[in-house]
């Protein structure tokens, strides 16, 4: 099977790297301890195994998963849920996310309307042009 991480330099983009010494196994990282152990009971509840350890980092510990890379399909959709599951929302205030959308949807709006009157003005301005044409020629 292909590798499916192939990371040769790690910028923290994501929350899994390759492992370093067993090409056959990705690491899943966590530094948030209800992340992890909601990713190690989604593990159990899918059947997936692991191997979970801990490594100390200067922002705190980290939670690691080795999980086998013919896994590591099942194991990305986890991940990912687990993540959506303690995402935080961007505008955390529900009246300032509504006003936001408002807002938005009220300058698109006001794009179109201005789009569609600029589009009536570009009309009239090349029939006049159209007329001075004709108006031209027939001199």
């Amino acid at each position: 099977m292909e590798n499916p991480v192939d990371h040769s330099l790690d910028l923290g983009l994501v929350n899994y790297v390759q492992h370093p010494q067993n090409q056959n196994y990705i690491v899943f990282r966590f530094s948030d301890p209800n992340r992890a152990s909601s990713f190690e009971a989604e593990l159990n509840a899918a059947k997936i195994w692991y191997e979970k350890g801990e490594e100390e980092r200067r922002s705190g510990i980290m939670t690691l998963f080795g999980i086998h890379k013919n896994d590591y399909k099942k194991a990305t959709t986890i991940n990912y849920q687990v993540e959506a599951k303690h995402k935080k929302p961007l505008i955390p205030w529900r009246g300032l996310r509504y006003a936001s959308v408002i807002i938005m949807l009220g300058l698109i709006t006001l794009a179109l309307i201005g789009y569609i009157k600029n589009q009536e003005k570009l009309r009239l301005h090349n029939e006049q042009l159209i007329q001075q044409e004709k108006h031209t020629k027939s001199d």
